[in-house]
């Protein structure tokens, strides 16, 4: 088992190439770690099983600093007889370039154009060549701003039902809300749920996408009774229900403290202990989501359609209360800032952008 190599090293990203040979059992897992200090490679890049005794296997991390050194060494995990065993590549480096150039932000339909400066985090996660969900985390916040993801039938089934709460491998634990272990009732107090941005019933399809929904820069603090286990729980499952009619569903989850522009107070919770961190955290005023679905001919898109839902954050006696809360995609940019669905051809995203009808939407 060797470590190769790297290719396509850029100012913020690089490929990571890694292969094996004598494998007497079998590869049930591939992949690498990684980090920045060559005795601590803190981060788990995972890859994919493998069949045969040889083969090579590669990875492209993203959101990279420029300038960086990187170290990393491939693995794989071999089965045999019910016996498992790691095999590791010896520890190899790279070297990002200067920032002269951006990193290429995928031109998949459901992100939102790349928004960054140094508070920020952009990342994705997924398993082998398939995406899972991308993200956009507020360092200051300890915040997912927004999380983007396909939605489909095959995403919704199957038997994967890992509950495991965990930090996000792509950054320090110490920059993520510490509620691991306890929900929020514990460590900071009040009626608070970990609610997922993108829920965990959306990815019964896989052991690995579903442990990625389970990272702790997939959930914001939601007030459980009257919100998330209601009212928002309803909203979900309505748009797990879009499948049924449509091949994709583009979705794009988010939370918002104020509107652009505006001075709306913000609630904080204080850690019960100094040894909880951060010490207190703040609670979004508004959870929103934009969908987002496409007609297409030979590839190309040839016409769309879209709708958002935009709720304040407090106790709902309605379940269905979502329904008095739905506006135009465009009306969420502007009270967010953030530009979705900017891979649309621009004519065809502005009609879609413009529609305030669920029920248009939900017959397109």
């Amino acid at each position: 088992m060797v470590t190769e190599g790297t290719e396509n090293v850029s100012s913020a990203g690089a490929t990571l190439q890694g292969s094996f040979s004598g494998a007497t059992g079998t590869i049930v897992e591939t992949g690498f770690y990684w980090g920045t200090s060559a005795s601590d490679l803190n981060r788990e890049l995972y890859v994919d099983s493998a069949s045969g005794s040889s083969g090579s296997f590669s990875a492209t991390l993203e959101s990279l600093n420029a300038n960086t050194t990187y170290y990393y060494k491939a693995y794989v995990l071999e089965e045999t007889d019910g016996s498992y065993e790691y095999h590791y590549g010896e520890v190899k480096s790279f070297n990002t370039s200067a920032s002269g150039s951006s990193q290429t932000w995928p031109q998949w339909l459901e992100l939102p154009s790349q928004q960054s400066d140094g508070n920020f985090y952009d990342g994705h996660f997924g398993k082998g060549t398939s995406r899972n969900y991308s993200y956009h985390y507020d360092r200051s916040t300890y915040t997912a701003l927004w999380t983007a993801y396909p939605l489909t039938s095959s995403h919704t089934s199957g038997s994967a039902t890992s509950k495991s709460w965990a930090y996000n491998p792509d950054f320090s634990a110490d920059e993520q809300i510490n509620v691991k272990s306890n929900s929020y009732s514990s460590n900071y107090g009040g009626n608070y749920s970990r609610g997922h941005q993108l829920p965990a019933a959306d990815r019964k399809c896989d052991a690995t996408m579903r442990k990625q929904v389970y990272y702790l820069t997939n959930q914001t603090p939601q007030l459980q009774d009257g919100f998330n286990g209601t009212v928002w729980s309803t909203l979900e499952n309505t748009v797990r229900g879009l499948t049924n009619k449509a091949d994709t569903v583009y979705v794009v989850t988010g939370a918002a403290f104020r509107k652009v522009g505006g001075s709306e107070s913000i609630t904080y919770l204080n850690a019960s202990s100094s040894s909880i961190k951060p010490s207190k955290i703040p609670v979004p005023n508004y959870y929103w989501k934009v969908l987002l679905k496409v007609k297409r001919s030979g590839g190309s898109v040839t016409s769309a359609s879209a709708v958002g839902v935009w709720m304040e954050h407090k106790n709902y006696s309605d379940n269905d209360a979502w329904q008095d809360n739905v506006v135009s995609v465009k009306q969420i940019q502007d009270w967010t800032g953030f530009n979705f669905f900017d891979a649309l051809p621009d004519g065809i995203e502005a009609s879609a952008e413009s529609n305030t009808s669920w029920s248009t939407f939900s017959s397109f």
